[in-house]
């Protein structure tokens, strides 16, 4: 593993920050409006549905909240009829575009030291969120993405896009041909799920606990070929005088929820499991969780029903696998969960929801 030993994570995390949106840089919009023209796209609907104005995209020190940056490319996938909207912009995306971080990425000697830029620099780059390089039991390295930030549900366009856009940051290293090993997504299968081995050039795993690139060690040592050591410590810089504007983070409270969602498709997840994903004492998490007024099974019941809703939406999600998806080992228990949030049965949900 070298200089990245057995983990190295990027995130940005901590106690306060509470309320207020995380922030992620609006160069990872870069093209965004040239991407929406080229599928017929209504550009002023779908940025003003996102609360954007199609000026801010691409700017390379203006901060976007990323809950609208999720939604932008969600409402381009849905305006636009085209479902892999994200993947196929992450896959076109350059890292150049990305602005300081891409930089800072690119012009490192080799490609582990742009990899461990691209990860210890992320914090600066984008809030509530994870990026970290880690090696699991097969020898594979796994470069692992994930928003902490519970209250963004909806952002499988975001997902796609910025695995497309690690993948060309690699391959700045390697050459246009490189394909991982596999690729991982926390969101279950599209409708067109086919599409995104082709995009990647490799197995494609949905419903995982994580977003990530799974690729071989012995690709580290390369050299990058833009590598500027005095660009990089510029980007460097230049990044951290940026994190000195106020920024949101994920607050402890933030990172249980998270931990809840991951856990659910394993089944209904125990305060001492989440507690040991966090390293923290159930205690500790019961205490939070006081501090908010709620009780641990209120919070598990509020993810659920918010990914249901979120799911159900997908129409080629079978009713089973969503069930399965969101902790329920079997339909009937799932169908009664939804008429108790709902009054309705998921099929009637599911109907209106798709007819909104």
């Amino acid at each position: 593993m070298g200089a990245f030993g057995p983990v190295m994570t990027g995130s940005k995390v901590g106690t306060g920050g509470a309320g207020i949106s995380p922030l992620v840089l609006a160069s990872a919009a870069t093209g965004i409006v040239d991407f929406i023209d080229l599928f017929g796209g209504d550009i002023d609907r779908i940025f003003g549905n996102a609360g954007i104005a199609p000026g801010m995209a691409g700017s390379p020190t203006l901060k976007l909240q990323l809950s609208s940056f999720c939604k932008l490319f969600e409402e381009a996938s849905r305006r636009t009829g085209h479902d892999n909207f994200g993947l196929w912009f992450g896959n076109q995306f350059r890292p150049s575009d990305l602005g300081l971080w891409g930089y800072a990425a690119i012009s490192a000697p080799t490609l582990g030291s742009a990899l461990e830029n691209l990860v210890g620099l992320f914090p600066y780059h984008q809030a509530s969120s994870l990026l970290r390089l880690a090696q699991d039991d097969t020898g594979l390295l796994r470069l692992e993405y994930q928003i902490q930030s519970p209250e963004i549900v909806e952002r499988r366009q975001d997902a796609e896009l910025s695995l497309g856009m690690f993948m060309n940051v690699i391959r700045e290293g390697c050459g246009a041909g490189w394909k991982p090993e596999e690729v991982h997504f926390e969101h279950p299968r599209p409708l067109e799920g086919k599409e995104h081995e082709s995009a990647f050039g490799a197995p494609v795993y949905f419903s995982q606990p994580a977003n990530a690139l799974l690729f071989r060690p012995d690709i580290l040592d390369r050299p990058m070929p833009r590598r500027d050591l005095t660009l990089m410590v510029m980007m460097q810089t230049c990044l951290e005088q940026l994190s000195r504007q106020p920024d949101g983070e994920a607050s402890l409270f933030d990172q249980i929820l998270t931990a809840i969602r991951t856990k659910l498709p394993q089944g209904y997840p125990a305060l001492e499991q989440v507690a040991e994903a966090l390293r923290l004492t159930p205690a500790t998490v019961k205490r939070e969780i006081a501090q908010r007024g709620c009780a641990f099974k209120d919070l598990v019941e509020t993810t659920r029903r918010d990914l249901a809703l979120t799911y159900l939406k997908q129409r080629q999600l079978p009713l089973s696998e969503i069930a399965f998806l969101i902790g329920y080992s079997e339909l009937s228990a799932f169908s009664r969960a939804v008429r108790r949030w709902t009054g309705e049965s998921p099929r009637a949900v599911r109907a209106r929801l798709l007819a909104d």
